[in-house]
């Protein structure tokens, strides 16, 4: 398979920092329970835990069943794969300066034939970087930037805020989404006021983009009735990487058990949270995904200056 590192130059570290990460042998969730601000998650880690383990027992789950040579036989390209919206480079990982992050992880990403996702925070900056990195590879006029796909999630601020916010990324994106579950994340407490979206709030929010509209952070019954009334394009499963404080599970159980009813209402399915291998993708697939989301490997690998073995890692 022809690789995007075959042909282009994958970003090497340059900013100064120090990632905020243990660099486990294994990225499970273990090493940095509870490391917020940093990488770690909420509940001790739990959720980004039980993340990690799921596509395990979904793995073993299928084979059990006689089903080992269907998942093998998955073809997994880098259009079914998207580098995570993550924001906080600073705080969460560990970088010197907010502004070194942006570019070189969105261009990592995209240089692999990855799609990108986009994603929102406090103050405005991170995502007015995130949108100058998306100008600036759409830009370029080369084979990669004429394929890019760009999703940009928005926090769920009040309306008019949000709005506004969606005629910033508009120019730029491919799909928008909402964050719905972000209005309970740790790290933006007391900073902003974000709020619980009602049906009626994410169609009006809706008719303010001519984009494929995306509903992120699926991933309660409450979130699966909102879904059965809005009708999203695309439904993406998240219970972000664990930080979020809701209800303890992973994204693949939701996956295995709602994926069926969830395709009644949407084109698409995503789904993030521990997908670490090969193995692990082609299971979310088995079990109704499109594309699946990476968040903390792509980092890891724009920080380090090894994003191709990661990429080979994924698709060889």
């Amino acid at each position: 398979m022809s690789l995007g590192g075959e042909q282009f130059n994958y970003s090497k570290p340059s900013a100064s920092g120090s990632l905020k990460c243990h660099r486990c042998p294994v990225c499970d969730g273990y090493g940095c329970e509870g490391n917020m601000p940093g990488l770690g998650g909420v509940f001790q880690s739990k959720n980004f835990q039980l993340n990690y383990e799921a596509w395990k027992e979904l793995y073993e789950k299928a084979c059990l069943q006689g089903n080992q040579t269907k998942i093998s036989d998955i073809q997994i390209t880098p259009d079914m794969i998207r580098c995570g919206p993550v924001t906080g480079a600073v705080e969460n990982i560990g970088y010197a300066e907010e502004k070194d992050f942006y570019l070189p992880y969105l261009t990592n990403a995209a240089l692999a034939g990855f799609g990108l996702c986009i994603g929102d925070g406090c103050p405005d900056e991170k995502l007015k970087l995130g949108i100058e990195a998306v100008k600036t590879l759409k830009g370029q006029g080369n084979t990669f930037s004429k394929n890019l796909s760009a999703a940009f999630f928005l926090k769920p601020y009040p309306q008019e805020r949000i709005i506004e916010r969606a005629e910033w990324v508009n120019p730029y994106a491919d799909y928008v989404g909402i964050d719905i579950d972000s209005y309970n994340i740790v790290t933006m407490r007391n900073l902003v006021h974000l709020e619980r979206k009602t049906a009626q709030q994410l169609e009006e929010f809706r008719k303010h983009t001519e984009k494929p509209f995306i509903i992120k952070g699926v991933f309660t019954d409450e979130d699966l009735e909102l879904v059965r009334e809005v009708r999203p394009d695309v439904v993406y499963i998240s219970n972000h990487g664990g930080r979020i404080e809701t209800r303890i599970g992973s994204s693949g159980e939701y996956l295995a058990l709602h994926a069926e009813e969830l395709k009644k209402y949407c084109k698409e399915i995503w789904v993030d949270g521990g997908l670490r291998t090969k193995t692990d993708i082609q299971t979310a697939v088995f079990y109704g995904a499109d594309k699946v989301i990476l968040a903390r490997p792509f980092i890891h690998a724009t920080f380090d200056g090894d994003y191709q073995r990661v990429v080979k890692e994924l698709l060889d």
